[in-house]
């Protein structure tokens, strides 16, 4: 299935994630930059360990990546897939979705050029999928991958994917910008490699987007120009500067002294202040992303699911969005955002510290020590916390659970990891997909059409896909095994709502709240319209 984004930003925004350094301006408090027209300057305080989403899933490096990436398909202002390299989306109703499911056609654009002035064309297809397949590459996952049996290719211009079954999510999974899905890969740059693990594309890649990479000074900023190949036409942008900044609070300033000129997926707690700058704009319209816990389910401690229901029991969800992000958000269980129309209400878990006592107590853990803290078996009931830095709100909040868990007899130990290393793969030491932590906290980006089987299905366990909780429940599984079939919504939707029913059960994660997207902005920029899926994937007419 589609492999979702992280976002840094709240109870930590992940598929998001970038660092410090001055691009123009003098620096935090220092006089605003000289503006150059028709150049942008952005950042949004995470970071990333590559330039190649199919190594990373931060929501930092999709907004960039639709920028400059070769895709089949991107995504309108209602989130609605439009084509972009393929010339339509295959359906039953216009043959490219074959009666039984199991056939897709692609059909491709003729006379598009990578950014380097190299065609683009079916052997690109071909190659990209073979790579995504091929073992020895470090994919983020391969779900739904795995469905094709056979890669036809009738000629340069079309593409035909052979499944084992049907595959409701093939968009945005096969080459779709939504989410932190793999880009198209040019073949006449990496097709000798057998793999592209370390290949010196992954500083610089090219791709087929309006705008190509000029150079990456790690650490300090990313710089992408107009691409003079782009298929659709020269961007009203010449040069955006994406600036690696690890801190809010650094944020917050740049943009006051006009150093910025759009802080994309502000943190939560701060849209008041971002609001009141003047010759500024703010909106926060509500988005895709889910703020949640994660409980590492493999952890003998969180291991039984009445102690991972108390923990959820004993959380003051309210007062944590209240307080830590001033109230911007949907309090919510399900995963799946109210603005998605896949979703369906799901009855409110209660704040209820009565109810985790006796939870915990009935787990076999009665007894406490003399702070307080639970004791089974010679073992306190203390868990690792693994939580990003550079970003003040989501302390607030950790230290607001700090308080509520430890009322019923539970302690959490933080332990602070740069945002790059928390969200690296497990092949390179990430803290996250490593399952190097007990509790954690970041957001998830929402599918279009509601698939969460790569977050939390049994096959999904990191190196293999996203679920971090590295939780496996059988129903789920067969749920959402029938909901990939089903192309027909409808008959998609009892499936979908079973398997939340399951993770609403077993806790394997608690969501906290469906974050705003919010978006800080210099009253200068204009043409700038995100959409709830993927915010960047319309800059044709963005300009400054």
């Amino acid at each position: 299935m589609r492999r979702a984004l992280a976002l840094a930003a709240t109870a930590l925004v992940l598929s998001g994630c970038v660092r410090g350094g001055e691009v123009g301006g003098t620096g935090a408090g220092g006089a605003a930059r000289s503006h150059k027209a028709h150049e942008l300057v952005y950042a949004d305080g995470q970071n990333f360990t590559t330039l190649n989403p199919h190594f990373y899933t931060a929501s930092s490096l999709q907004n960039l990546s639709a920028l400059t990436m070769a895709y089949l398909a991107r995504y309108g202002p209602h989130n609605e897939p439009i084509p972009e390299l393929a010339t339509e989306i295959p359906s039953q109703a216009n043959g490219g979705i074959s009666r039984d499911g199991k056939t897709l056609v692609w059909h491709l654009r003729r006379g598009v050029r990578w950014s380097d002035g190299a065609p683009f064309d079916a052997d690109d297809v071909v190659f990209s999928t073979r790579a995504v397949l091929n073992p020895k590459n470090n994919e983020v996952g391969r779900d739904g991958w795995n469905l094709i049996t056979k890669i036809d290719e009738p000629d340069k211009y079309t593409v035909v994917f052979h499944l084992k079954q049907p595959f409701a999510s093939f968009l945005p999974v096969f080459f779709g910008t939504a989410g932190a899905n793999p880009c198209l890969l040019p073949k006449h740059i990496l097709g000798n490699l057998p793999d592209f693990n370390t290949a010196p594309y992954n500083s610089k890649p090219v791709g087929i987007g309006p705008f190509r990479y000029v150079r990456w000074r790690r650490g300090d900023a990313v710089e992408l120009e107009a691409n003079p190949y782009y298929w659709r036409g020269i961007p009203k942008l010449k040069r955006i500067v994406y600036k690696q900044i690890p801190d809010r609070n650094t944020l917050l300033t740049q943009l006051t002294t006009g150093e910025l000129d759009l802080w994309p997926y502000v943190g939560q707690g701060y849209y008041d202040r971002v609001k009141a700058i003047p010759g500024h704009t703010a909106i926060k319209p509500v988005g895709y992303y889910y703020a949640h816990i994660d409980f590492n389910t493999s952890h003998p401690l969180l291991r039984d699911p009445q102690v991972r229901r108390a923990l959820r029991f004993a959380l003051d969800r309210a007062t944590l969005l209240e307080k830590a992000y001033h109230g911007s958000g949907v309090l919510q269980e399900s995963p799946i955002s109210p603005a998605n129309p896949v979703y369906r209400a799901v009855p409110a878990v209660p704040f209820d510290p009565a109810q985790a006592n006796a939870l915990l107590d009935g787990a076999g853990w009665a007894q406490r020590g003399a702070d307080g803290i639970r004791v089974k078996a010679g073992r306190r009931l203390s868990l690792d916390y693994a939580l990003y830095t550079g970003a003040p709100d989501t302390d607030t909040m950790v230290e607001l659970v700090r308080g509520m868990w430890k009322a019923v007899g539970v302690e959490i130990q933080l332990r602070r990891y740069d945002i790059g290393l928390m969200f690296a793969l497990a092949q390179n030491g990430g803290i996250v997909y490593g399952g190097k932590f007990d509790v954690t906290n970041f957001s998830w980006g929402g599918d279009p059409i509601g698939d969460i089987n790569e977050q939390y299905a049994c096959a999904a366990v990191p190196p293999n896909g996203q679920n971090m909780s590295r939780w496996c429940d059988r129903r789920f599984d067969a749920d959402m095994e029938r909901f990939k079939l089903l192309y027909d919504p409808a008959a998609r939707q009892p499936f979908l709502d079973d398997a939340i029913g399951r993770i609403v059960d077993e806790a394997p994660t608690v969501v906290l709240y469906i974050l705003d997207d919010i978006f800080a902005y210099s009253d200068r920029l204009t043409g700038f319209k995100p959409n709830a899926v993927t915010p960047f994937d319309n800059f044709m007419n963005v300009d400054i």
